[in-house]
């Protein structure tokens, strides 16, 4: 059709309160330079507004899915997430999107992946980044992933079908540890600040710190956060190190352009009342703990799945600056109400303690997803055959 552009077949998902462009593997280039060249120049990138591409110009739309069977005994489908960046020629591997997890289940399903079974079929999903396994339980009608349903989550508008993720398998999920440190809380030194954190790793690595530690209430937006630089510039420095700590870098220095997306910083103080993004207002009893969260070197605009599930195993481990942050009642009961700058997000969180170690059984949210568009993104020749 044309002779100048190349087309690839890609669908439009949204997953959770997130958006992003999946792939089937199978029809991108094998060869990881030229698939990423491609997929770069799917979303626009690297362009702030990504104009010329279907990314969304924010970080939460800037996502990407890779999907295809799974040779693995325990998986249906393997799954690679990629934040694909609009600043510069990048995309990140190295962490998760649980946002976008929770709409693979259903593109499985649809693309004829996965058998469909009514009213709930069950999808083992490998997260390729991680080598962890994530169940899905995914509501089915008619052969297809159901769209509609009753059930509502801060940050996207309306009702949808509830899509269950078990997040368990997570727990450790790059060191092999739950605590990496081996600690419960660590220092950070900024300067001549001692920064006291928590390092937990469920979903993805998160940096955990007290507002009061930054001389913050916790409550701010997400516009207050960004408006100030030097905050900004402190949260960086303190996530550097532990990017470090984490063993996902080896000099902090290198943190922020080589691990931009990983770890998460997450700010958390206890429940407050405040107003949502939506104009929505949240009262003290709405919430066990309140957080802000920052990924990509940008707040999040709610709060992401893996930083929520991470924060679901934090309130479990005796300790951590999560668990002495919320309520004896919230520390008992098996759902955690985290209150973010889009609403309320909760996690069921499960876990046997014993001798100081801590085991996850259940690491469970809800998600609603929906495919959006399916099609072709066509791709200049040219800017395939560009050298780096």
């Amino acid at each position: 059709m044309y002779t100048t552009m190349k087309s690839y077949p890609c669908s439009i998902v949204r997953g959770g309160t997130s958006k992003g462009i999946f792939f089937m593997k199978n029809e991108l280039p094998s060869d990881p330079e030229e698939r990423d060249k491609v997929i770069m120049a799917a979303f626009g990138s690297p362009d702030p507004r990504e104009i010329d591409g279907l990314g969304g110009a924010d970080v939460l739309t800037s996502k990407l899915a890779i999907i295809g069977p799974s040779d693995s005994d325990d998986a249906d489908v393997d799954y690679t997430f990629g934040q694909v960046s609009f600043e510069r020629k990048f995309i990140d591997y190295k962490g998760n999107c649980g946002n976008i997890s929770s709409a693979v289940g259903p593109f499985a399903i649809d693309n004829g992946l996965v058998p469909p079974k009514e009213p709930i079929t069950t999808v083992r999903i490998r997260q390729t980044n991680s080598n962890t396994i994530l169940t899905a339980e995914v509501p089915v009608r008619d052969g297809k992933a159901e769209v509609d349903g009753d059930f509502h989550i801060d940050g996207v508008l309306g009702t949808g079908a509830r899509i269950t993720m078990d997040w368990s398998d997570t727990a450790g999920c790059f060191s092999g540890k739950l605590l990496p440190t081996g600690n419960t809380k660590d220092i950070i030194r900024v300067g001549k600040n001692n920064y006291e954190v928590s390092l937990v790793e469920a979903g993805n690595p998160l940096v955990f710190i007290a507002a009061s530690s930054l001389g913050m209430a916790g409550t701010e937006t997400t516009a207050e956060i960004e408006a100030n630089e030097n905050l900004l510039r402190e949260i960086q420095l303190i996530r550097s190190q532990a990017a470090v700590m984490f063993g996902l870098v080896d000099d902090a220095k290198d943190a922020e352009e080589k691990s931009p997306y990983n770890p998460f910083f997450a700010i958390v103080s206890p429940p407050a009342p405040y107003t949502a993004l939506d104009g929505k207002k949240i009262t003290a009893d709405d919430v066990d703990v309140v957080a802000r969260l920052s990924f990509m070197l940008k707040m999040h605009k709610t709060y992401p799945i893996t930083g929520t599930v991470c924060t679901g195993a934090a309130a479990r481990i005796p300790g951590s600056i999560v668990y002495d942050m919320i309520s004896e009642e919230a520390r008992k009961n098996g759902v955690l109400r985290i209150g973010h700058p889009g609403g309320v997000v909760e996690v069921e969180a499960d876990a046997e303690v014993e001798d100081g170690h801590v085991w996850m059984n259940k690491l469970a949210v809800y998600r609603t997803a929906r495919r959006i568009l399916d099609g072709q993104v066509y791709i200049r020749k040219s800017v395939l055959e560009e050298e780096d």
